[in-house]
């Protein structure tokens, strides 16, 4: 069991403010395609610590927090006390039984500086020794029903416990969660695009992609300068990101021009598209765009990158990364994807995967937003058309959000 390999997944989990709280960590079997999503709950609490420790809590979190589940034997394992409190929520399953041995260990946990919560829940007396220990208490809204959401709230909030908001795939599920007081939110509501009728023009990001098109024709150096100069903001950012540990230089950038001729065109026209996510109030570390995409665009490039197309075709894997980094520019910038396209000088067969998921690059769009959510079903075909495994998918997943977090923090 020792040497028993896992797929990390993560899903993000946000606060009221809609930024980033933290992630579900999900593991999987590397070993099966189609293994239970809580098949590791079968290994050790060792192993569990093993796996996290071998991808590195900042790599897989960054500054946020990872809420773990476990059941009765992984609650009871001393092995669990390996992990750091301060970065891990415990997470109990729904069938974990409340007797006194479960409620002492909580009281345990809780004095060595754990935050806990319950998975799924739907309020039992039974469960009452625990309100007073918990952190956050899930409410997952499909088992729980939309009708009767209001009535279990107003039964859970007399314990003062922080709720979250489980599987909330709307926008109106999110505005009703939050009505009712819900603190925390987990599910893909906000990366779905809601088009407004008419948005205010974002100066910011007209220059990002004026930007982005000179950097595709590869005008000349003192151009180039020219347009950075008209906006300060992103001269300020270039700098920060070229003397960031992301980059990785001995010596200290200052001047625009060398910043330039060090990044290169290449790494520029990928930098502007990012600049695109982080132009906003919200930092970038905390934007769950931002990471989202980061960890799409990195993903889609690396498994691109392993392809036969790859060595005949070089741009091939820079346009997988542009695929997966727009992928989520709707509902950022809250317009339709034709109209984030347009005035973007883009490939054909990355628009086509954009606007209608077709082509190479469309399915391998749809692959990753499966694997993003866990959705393991009836993938296997993708699979076996990008020569995938779930062993060999394992670190390059942890490689793109190892990629993201660190992109983050310099955004």
């Amino acid at each position: 069991m020792a040497e028993e390999k896992f797929f990390l997944g993560r899903q993000p989990i946000l606060d009221r403010e809609q930024r980033l709280y933290g992630f579900e960590l999900l593991f999987r079997s590397a070993d099966s395609l189609h293994a239970n999503v809580t098949d590791y709950l079968q290994a050790s609490a060792s192993v569990i610590f093993d796996a996290l420790s071998s991808f590195g809590f900042r790599e897989i979190l960054g500054k946020h927090k990872g809420f773990i589940n476990v059941n009765a034997d992984v609650l009871m394992s001393e092995a669990l006390e390996l992990l750091p409190p301060e970065k891990v929520v415990i997470e109990l399953l729904e069938h974990v039984p409340i007797t006194d041995t479960v409620i002492s260990r909580c009281h345990e946990l809780r004095e060595k500086g754990f935050s806990l919560a319950l998975d799924d829940h739907i309020y039992e007396p039974v469960y009452e020794p625990l309100y007073h220990l918990v952190d956050v208490i899930k409410v997952d809204l499909f088992r729980t029903g939309m009708e009767n959401l209001a009535s279990e709230v107003e039964t859970l909030r007399k314990w003062n416990t922080k709720l979250l908001a489980e599987k909330v795939e709307t926008v109106e599920q999110y505005e009703r969660c939050a009505d009712l007081g819900f603190t925390y939110f987990q599910g893909y509501y906000f990366a779905r695009p809601v088009v407004l009728t008419r948005t205010r023009v974002d100066v910011g990001r007209l220059a990002i992609v004026k930007l982005f098109n000179q950097l595709v024709a590869e005008v000349e150096l003192g151009e180039l300068e020219e347009t950075f100069k008209q906006n300060p903001n992103l001269v300020l950012n270039l700098l920060r990101l070229v003397n960031s540990v992301a980059v990785g230089l001995k010596d200290r950038i200052t001047s625009l021009r060398h910043a330039i001729m060090v990044l290169g065109y290449h790494q520029l026209r990928r930098w502007a598209m990012m600049a695109l996510f982080a132009n906003n109030a919200q930092g970038g570390g905390d934007n769950p765009l931002l990471v989202m995409a980061a960890t799409r665009a990195r993903l889609m490039e690396l498994i691109i990158s392993e392809q036969p197309a790859a060595r005949l075709d070089r741009d091939y894997p820079d346009r997988a990364f542009m695929t997966g980094i727009l992928s989520l520019a709707d509902a950022l910038l809250k317009v339709s994807m034709d109209e984030v396209l347009t005035p973007l000088n883009l490939d054909n067969d990355v628009r086509e995967a954009l606007l209608s998921r077709t082509g190479e690059l469309g399915e391998l769009l749809t692959l990753v937003e499966k694997i993003e959510k866990d959705d393991f079903e009836n993938i296997a075909s993708s699979f076996e058309q990008f020569q995938l495994s779930m062993e060999r998918l394992a670190p390059v997943q942890m490689d793109a959000c190892n990629w993201a977090t660190q992109l983050g923090e310099v955004t």
